[in-house]
């Protein structure tokens, strides 16, 4: 079955029957970045635009008039995002942002969902931020042992392993967190930058609004499983040998608590407004927004997600992240990103799964409709 609307046919994605299940999303909210109040409705929301900061990456090239979509969506995308929110099944939230323009349109947007690894991303800004403020050098080495090595997917582990201890660059590191979405090099940037405390300074500083900073990936995901940390788990399988171990009532216990509440936790419309800002360049540094863009342009995860659902001619910079499994559910299935047009027009397009139990497939082509929306509207 295709997922079809009145006029152009969504890039032909073959959704499947499971998309039209029930959603148990709450009504349509379509917030303001930076703004405490929620607000509820189908209408997009103004958002100030702010002086131009122009970098060699940040700002495309100036137009001679302002396009039809600057200061409002193209009618029917609002209600084209909002049909694709209500047929998917699972809590999900969904924000896009044009970035050189007034308006933002969300569903769920000011809800919090699990980050997982979109989290990197605040990671790597705290790091840069730093940079920028001459704290911390990107040519900086840091040694990595193996009392740092963590859980899941961590590449640079067997290297570790093999080697004893292995000494990289910042920058080297960021590459590595960023494009490989490896937990490892991600928390030897976390410990250099000072910890959680530090990002959540960060976010705190900019103003990013409803994003949280968990406690970092061993004790994220420890909590998630309810087990509690033990550095022998980061070595083989034995996290997933420890966590098969436990009574299901005790894994579904934590696993329903991290949902309800999750310490990792963001909003769509406040990870849209992050990344407007990013595109910006009101976050960091000329050179470092060029930079971190570059570094996001070359991920390798998730290429079946948002990215595939944008045309030839399109470019796309994002982060993924994807949480644990239990009983064939997963707490958080993201991407986030910014999408570029041919004509430089930037959109910031977020799309967040808090729990779904719908097939990956159907997860990636509902993420490709959201995209492939933006791009079939642009320009109207």
């Amino acid at each position: 079955m295709k997922f079809s609307f009145s006029g152009r046919s969504l890039l032909g994605i073959s959704i499947g029957a499971a998309l039209l299940a029930g959603c148990v999303s709450s009504a349509a909210i379509v917030p303001a970045p930076r703004q405490t109040q929620t607000m509820h409705g189908t209408n997009p929301v103004t958002v100030p635009i702010g002086p131009p900061v122009r970098t060699s990456a940040a700002t495309p090239p100036p137009r001679g008039t302002l396009d039809p979509g600057f200061r409002r969506p193209a009618p029917g995308l609002s209600e084209r995002i909002a049909g694709l929110w209500r047929a998917f099944p699972g809590k999900t939230g969904i924000a896009v942002q044009r970035i050189d323009g007034e308006w933002a349109i969300a569903q769920r947007g000011n809800d919090l969902f699990p980050q997982q690894s979109v989290s990197k991303l605040w990671v790597t800004m705290s790091i840069l931020d730093a940079v920028d403020n001459g704290r911390i050098s990107l040519d900086q080495k840091v040694r990595i042992g193996p009392e740092d090595l963590v859980v899941f997917h961590q590449p640079l582990a067997s290297r570790v392993q093999a080697e004893g201890s292995v000494s990289m660059s910042v920058r080297d590191l960021i590459e590595t967190a960023i494009t490989q979405s490896d937990n490892l090099a991600n928390d030897s940037l976390l410990r250099t930058v000072g910890g959680p405390n530090a990002v959540r300074a960060f976010v705190s500083k900019k103003d990013l609004g409803s994003i949280r900073f968990g406690p970092g990936e061993r004790l994220l995901q420890a909590g998630t499983a309810g087990l509690t940390w033990q550095q022998s788990y980061a070595t083989g399988r034995n996290f997933q040998t420890a966590r098969a171990a436990l009574p299901m009532a005790t894994r579904q216990a934590a696993m329903n608590k991290y949902l309800a509440d999750p310490v990792d936790g963001a909003s769509p419309s406040a990870i849209a407004s992050a990344l407007t800002r990013l595109a910006r360049g009101t976050l960091l540094s000329p050179e470092s927004t060029d930079f971190l863009l570059g570094v996001m342009s070359r991920t390798k995860s998730g290429p079946k997600r948002l990215k595939a659902g944008l045309p030839p001619g399109w470019t796309f910079v994002h982060k993924t992240g994807t949480g644990q499994d239990l009983n064939g559910m997963t707490a958080g299935y993201n991407d986030i990103g910014i999408a570029t047009a041919p004509d430089g027009t930037r959109y910031a397009i977020v799309v967040m799964m808090g729990s779904t139990t719908s097939s990956i497939p159907a997860r990636m082509a509902l993420m490709q409709a959201v995209s492939g929306a933006v791009a079939e509207f642009h320009g109207r």
